[in-house]
């Protein structure tokens, strides 16, 4: 497991908004007495979210105290858990899945437009738009490449339509979520040989042919035992 470490550059304070203040009310309120920090994980992923995807040391503080937590205890958690973010990710923080499926759909050619474009990982673009980082498989597999920016999904990407989000995403333009090829969640994409069409699959046909097997064997089988009497 790497070291993980908070980022030596930190914020004066960290509040939560009247709005996320009242929402971290209602989440502690689910617990039971005595139980209440069990609503740490949800805290804090509000706050990274309000922080611009990253926790700093105040707003971990801020979240124990919420919680009559050690801050300690606030500590344990975010710097176990890779979900938070220790360090500034920018305004969108790119999660590309470097997994299998991914890695076999092109996933390098989208992290050379990551390296081209914002530099090594974790690394804060000059704008401050961008940050990026390579991250286990995302569950997009049929999809692939993808990545995960904020909180949204991006899949069936190629550099020539990453390179045009980006651009997008830079210019405070609307993106499109999920598939960047047009396809509609994980079915085949447009012009690809469909499949599973046979009518045959669906009439019953098939299943009564397998079932006419198993009653022919049967009845071969108890003939046989009944010739042997």
């Amino acid at each position: 497991m790497s070291v993980r470490r908070l980022a030596e550059k930190q914020p004066a304070s960290f509040a939560f908004t009247p709005e996320n203040e009242a929402w971290a009310a209602t989440e502690i309120a689910k617990y039971p007495p005595g139980r209440q920090a069990s609503a740490i994980l949800a805290l804090l992923w509000r706050a990274q979210a309000q922080n611009n995807y990253w926790l700093s040391k105040p707003a971990i503080e801020a979240v124990a105290r919420m919680l009559d937590l050690p801050d300690i205890r606030a500590l344990e958690i975010a710097t176990f858990y890779s979900m938070f973010n220790l360090e500034p990710v920018g305004e969108h923080f790119i999660q590309l899945c470097g997994t299998t499926p991914c890695m076999l759909r092109g996933a390098k050619d989208i992290a050379k437009v990551c390296e081209d474009r914002v530099g090594a990982q974790r690394q804060v673009s000059a704008d401050g738009k961008f940050a990026w980082a390579e991250v286990e498989c995302l569950g997009a597999c049929c999809n692939a490449p993808m990545v995960q920016i904020n909180d949204d999904y991006f899949e069936d990407l190629t550099p020539e339509n990453f390179n045009k989000l980006l651009d997008d995403l830079a210019a405070g333009r609307p993106v499109k979520k999920g598939s960047q090829t047009g396809r509609v969640s994980s079915e085949p994409e447009p012009g690809a040989a469909p499949t599973l069409t046979d009518a045959s699959l669906y009439d019953g046909s098939v299943v009564g042919a397998w079932k006419q097997r198993f009653d022919d064997a049967r009845a071969a089988s108890a003939a046989a035992a009944s010739e042997k009497k």
